[in-house]
Protein backbone atom coordinates (compact mmCIF):
# COMPACT_ATOMS: atom_id res chain seq x y z
CA UNK A 1 0.00 0.00 0.00
CA UNK A 2 1.57 3.45 -0.98
CA UNK A 3 1.36 6.27 1.59
CA UNK A 4 1.49 10.24 0.55
CA UNK A 5 3.37 12.47 2.37
CA UNK A 6 4.52 16.00 1.32
CA UNK A 7 8.24 17.31 2.45
CA UNK A 8 9.32 20.48 0.97
CA UNK A 9 6.95 21.26 -1.41
CA UNK A 10 8.07 17.28 -3.01
CA UNK A 11 5.96 14.91 -2.90
CA UNK A 12 6.83 12.00 -1.40
CA UNK A 13 5.73 8.22 -1.84
CA UNK A 14 6.51 5.06 0.24
CA UNK A 15 5.27 1.97 -0.57
CA UNK A 16 5.35 -1.46 1.57
CA UNK A 17 8.20 -3.49 -0.06
CA UNK A 18 6.81 -6.56 -1.40
CA UNK A 19 9.38 -9.50 -1.55
CA UNK A 20 11.44 -9.74 -4.46
CA UNK A 21 10.48 -12.28 -6.92
CA UNK A 22 12.71 -15.37 -7.07
CA UNK A 23 15.72 -15.08 -9.06
CA UNK A 24 15.19 -10.59 -8.76
CA UNK A 25 17.85 -8.76 -7.38
CA UNK A 26 16.93 -6.80 -4.52
CA UNK A 27 18.30 -3.59 -6.13
CA UNK A 28 16.48 -3.72 -8.98
CA UNK A 29 13.26 -4.83 -7.65
CA UNK A 30 13.75 -1.06 -5.24
CA UNK A 31 15.12 0.77 -7.80
CA UNK A 32 12.76 -0.40 -11.14
CA UNK A 33 9.69 -1.75 -10.06
CA UNK A 34 8.80 -0.99 -6.10
CA UNK A 35 10.36 2.17 -6.03
CA UNK A 36 10.06 2.43 -1.95
CA UNK A 37 11.68 6.25 -1.92
CA UNK A 38 9.52 7.99 -4.98
CA UNK A 39 9.82 11.45 -5.22
CA UNK A 40 7.78 13.62 -7.64
CA UNK A 41 9.45 16.69 -7.89
CA UNK A 42 6.35 19.58 -8.73
CA UNK A 43 8.09 23.02 -8.76
CA UNK A 44 10.24 24.18 -12.10
CA UNK A 45 13.14 24.42 -9.69
CA UNK A 46 12.61 20.58 -8.32
CA UNK A 47 12.19 19.29 -12.11
CA UNK A 48 15.24 21.06 -13.42
CA UNK A 49 17.20 19.48 -9.69
CA UNK A 50 15.89 16.16 -11.14
CA UNK A 51 16.73 16.76 -14.52
CA UNK A 52 20.28 17.68 -13.82
CA UNK A 53 20.41 14.61 -11.57
CA UNK A 54 19.73 12.30 -14.52
CA UNK A 55 22.15 14.03 -16.81
CA UNK A 56 25.22 13.84 -14.06
CA UNK A 57 24.04 9.85 -13.65
CA UNK A 58 24.79 9.66 -17.54
CA UNK A 59 28.22 11.49 -17.23
CA UNK A 60 29.24 9.46 -14.23
CA UNK A 61 28.19 6.38 -16.68
CA UNK A 62 30.55 7.91 -19.23
CA UNK A 63 33.40 7.72 -17.49
CA UNK A 64 33.50 3.71 -17.18
CA UNK A 65 31.20 2.43 -19.62
CA UNK A 66 30.96 3.13 -23.42
CA UNK A 67 27.83 4.69 -24.93
CA UNK A 68 25.77 0.89 -25.67
CA UNK A 69 26.45 -0.18 -22.77
CA UNK A 70 24.76 2.24 -21.19
CA UNK A 71 20.83 1.33 -20.84
CA UNK A 72 17.85 3.81 -19.61
CA UNK A 73 17.71 1.24 -17.09
CA UNK A 74 21.14 1.60 -15.69
CA UNK A 75 20.71 5.49 -15.94
CA UNK A 76 18.15 5.40 -13.79
CA UNK A 77 19.74 2.75 -11.27
CA UNK A 78 22.23 5.40 -11.07
CA UNK A 79 20.35 8.53 -10.40
CA UNK A 80 18.78 6.26 -7.74
CA UNK A 81 14.95 7.18 -9.40
CA UNK A 82 12.56 4.79 -10.99
CA UNK A 83 13.07 4.19 -14.53
CA UNK A 84 9.19 5.80 -15.00
CA UNK A 85 10.41 8.25 -13.38
CA UNK A 86 13.32 8.79 -15.31
CA UNK A 87 10.99 8.72 -19.12
CA UNK A 88 9.14 12.17 -17.54
CA UNK A 89 12.02 14.23 -18.33
CA UNK A 90 13.59 11.65 -21.45
CA UNK A 91 11.55 9.37 -23.46
CA UNK A 92 14.57 7.77 -24.04
CA UNK A 93 18.29 7.18 -23.62
CA UNK A 94 19.49 8.94 -26.29
CA UNK A 95 17.74 12.16 -25.53
CA UNK A 96 19.32 11.85 -22.03
CA UNK A 97 23.09 11.71 -24.33
CA UNK A 98 22.42 14.57 -26.78
CA UNK A 99 20.55 16.89 -24.00
CA UNK A 100 24.13 15.97 -22.46
CA UNK A 101 26.32 16.06 -25.62
CA UNK A 102 24.50 20.22 -26.02
CA UNK A 103 24.87 20.72 -22.31
CA UNK A 104 28.61 19.86 -22.41
CA UNK A 105 28.98 21.41 -25.93
CA UNK A 106 28.10 25.04 -24.67
CA UNK A 107 30.19 24.58 -22.11
CA UNK A 108 33.30 23.66 -23.87
CA UNK A 109 32.40 26.97 -25.82
CA UNK A 110 32.21 29.03 -22.61
CA UNK A 111 35.61 27.60 -21.73
CA UNK A 112 37.39 28.79 -24.85
CA UNK A 113 35.77 32.39 -24.94
CA UNK A 114 37.27 32.46 -21.33
CA UNK A 115 40.29 31.44 -21.70
CA UNK A 116 41.70 34.51 -23.68
CA UNK A 117 43.56 32.77 -26.68
CA UNK A 118 45.43 35.29 -28.40
CA UNK A 119 44.08 36.20 -32.32
CA UNK A 120 44.91 36.23 -35.81
CA UNK A 121 47.21 32.72 -35.89
CA UNK A 122 45.46 29.89 -37.92
CA UNK A 123 47.88 27.78 -36.06
CA UNK A 124 47.75 28.91 -32.76
CA UNK A 125 44.21 29.13 -32.70
CA UNK A 126 43.75 24.79 -34.22
CA UNK A 127 46.30 24.26 -32.03
CA UNK A 128 44.43 25.99 -28.77
CA UNK A 129 40.91 24.08 -29.84
CA UNK A 130 42.39 21.05 -30.34
CA UNK A 131 44.18 20.22 -26.85
CA UNK A 132 41.11 22.05 -25.46
CA UNK A 133 38.49 19.77 -26.84
CA UNK A 134 41.26 16.64 -25.92
CA UNK A 135 40.76 17.32 -22.61
CA UNK A 136 36.30 16.92 -22.89
CA UNK A 137 35.82 13.30 -22.64
CA UNK A 138 32.60 13.66 -22.47
CA UNK A 139 31.55 15.44 -25.37
CA UNK A 140 33.94 13.83 -27.84
CA UNK A 141 32.73 10.46 -26.67
CA UNK A 142 29.05 11.36 -27.46
CA UNK A 143 29.97 13.17 -30.71
CA UNK A 144 32.01 9.47 -31.26
CA UNK A 145 28.98 8.05 -30.93
CA UNK A 146 26.17 9.96 -32.58
CA UNK A 147 25.79 8.68 -36.21
CA UNK A 148 26.57 5.10 -35.87
CA UNK A 149 24.57 4.80 -33.13
CA UNK A 150 22.53 7.69 -31.07
CA UNK A 151 20.67 8.95 -34.37
CA UNK A 152 19.05 6.15 -34.87
CA UNK A 153 16.61 5.26 -32.33
CA UNK A 154 15.02 8.58 -31.68
CA UNK A 155 11.89 10.61 -33.03
CA UNK A 156 11.73 13.20 -35.00
CA UNK A 157 10.61 15.49 -33.22
CA UNK A 158 13.66 14.95 -30.85
CA UNK A 159 16.29 15.03 -33.10
CA UNK A 160 14.98 18.16 -34.61
CA UNK A 161 15.09 19.66 -31.16
CA UNK A 162 18.67 18.23 -30.55
CA UNK A 163 19.71 19.28 -34.38
CA UNK A 164 18.53 22.66 -33.27
CA UNK A 165 20.22 23.42 -30.26
CA UNK A 166 23.50 21.59 -31.85
CA UNK A 167 23.72 24.10 -34.98
CA UNK A 168 22.80 27.06 -32.58
CA UNK A 169 26.36 25.49 -30.43
CA UNK A 170 27.72 25.49 -33.94
CA UNK A 171 27.45 28.65 -35.09
CA UNK A 172 28.36 30.19 -31.26
CA UNK A 173 31.77 27.99 -31.51
CA UNK A 174 32.06 29.75 -35.69
CA UNK A 175 31.48 33.16 -33.96
CA UNK A 176 34.32 32.72 -31.43
CA UNK A 177 36.66 31.50 -34.32
CA UNK A 178 36.04 34.33 -36.14
CA UNK A 179 36.52 36.82 -33.46
CA UNK A 180 40.19 35.02 -33.00
CA UNK A 181 40.23 35.17 -36.46
CA UNK A 182 39.09 38.10 -38.21
CA UNK A 183 40.37 37.20 -41.73
CA UNK A 184 38.18 34.29 -41.72
CA UNK A 185 34.35 34.91 -42.57
CA UNK A 186 31.63 33.52 -41.13
CA UNK A 187 30.79 30.55 -43.96
CA UNK A 188 34.46 29.50 -43.70
CA UNK A 189 34.18 29.02 -39.48
CA UNK A 190 31.17 27.07 -39.94
CA UNK A 191 32.76 24.26 -42.55
CA UNK A 192 35.77 23.98 -39.85
CA UNK A 193 33.20 23.75 -36.95
CA UNK A 194 31.48 20.57 -38.76
CA UNK A 195 34.69 19.48 -39.92
CA UNK A 196 36.31 19.62 -36.31
CA UNK A 197 33.18 17.16 -35.15
CA UNK A 198 34.04 14.83 -37.69
CA UNK A 199 37.34 14.69 -36.96
CA UNK A 200 36.48 14.15 -33.55
CA UNK A 201 33.57 11.33 -34.01
CA UNK A 202 36.61 9.60 -36.37
CA UNK A 203 39.76 9.90 -34.25
CA UNK A 204 38.36 9.19 -30.42
CA UNK A 205 37.47 5.70 -30.82
CA UNK A 206 41.09 4.98 -32.61
CA UNK A 207 42.45 7.00 -29.59
CA UNK A 208 40.56 4.36 -27.74
CA UNK A 209 40.83 1.19 -28.31
CA UNK A 210 39.55 -2.31 -26.90
CA UNK A 211 42.00 -4.03 -24.07
CA UNK A 212 42.70 -6.33 -26.52
CA UNK A 213 43.52 -3.94 -29.33
CA UNK A 214 45.65 -1.81 -26.56
CA UNK A 215 47.58 -4.80 -26.20
CA UNK A 216 48.74 -5.06 -29.69
CA UNK A 217 49.51 -1.80 -30.13
CA UNK A 218 51.53 -1.99 -27.32
CA UNK A 219 54.20 -3.88 -29.48
CA UNK A 220 57.24 -1.71 -31.24
CA UNK A 221 56.24 -3.10 -34.63
CA UNK A 222 52.54 -1.48 -34.14
CA UNK A 223 53.35 2.02 -33.29
CA UNK A 224 52.83 3.96 -35.58
CA UNK A 225 49.12 2.87 -35.52
CA UNK A 226 48.79 4.14 -32.27
CA UNK A 227 46.22 7.29 -31.98
CA UNK A 228 47.85 10.27 -29.62
CA UNK A 229 44.35 12.23 -29.15
CA UNK A 230 45.41 15.65 -28.50
CA UNK A 231 48.28 15.58 -30.68
CA UNK A 232 46.25 14.36 -33.75
CA UNK A 233 43.65 16.33 -33.58
CA UNK A 234 45.40 19.25 -33.47
CA UNK A 235 47.43 18.77 -36.19
CA UNK A 236 44.13 17.54 -38.02
CA UNK A 237 42.39 20.79 -36.80
CA UNK A 238 45.49 22.71 -38.15
CA UNK A 239 45.59 21.20 -41.94
CA UNK A 240 41.70 21.61 -42.50
CA UNK A 241 41.72 24.79 -41.51
CA UNK A 242 44.63 26.32 -43.74
CA UNK A 243 43.14 23.88 -46.50
CA UNK A 244 39.80 25.78 -46.15
CA UNK A 245 41.34 28.91 -46.11
CA UNK A 246 43.89 28.10 -49.09
CA UNK A 247 40.70 27.02 -51.17
CA UNK A 248 38.69 29.77 -50.27
CA UNK A 249 41.70 32.01 -51.69
CA UNK A 250 42.37 30.21 -55.03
Amino acid sequence: MAHDQRVGGLSFVTMNEAPAPTGASSTETTVDDTATAFLRARSPEQREVRRRTILAAAETLLETHPVGDISLRELARTAELSKTNVTRYFATREAVFFALLNERFAAWIDELTASGVGAGRYDAVAKHVGESLAAQSTLCKLWASLGNELERNIPADAIVAFKTEHTRNQVALATWVVQRLPTLDEDAAREWVQMLILLVAGLWPFAHPSPALAETLVRPEHASLRVDFPKRLSRALTVSLLGIVAARTT
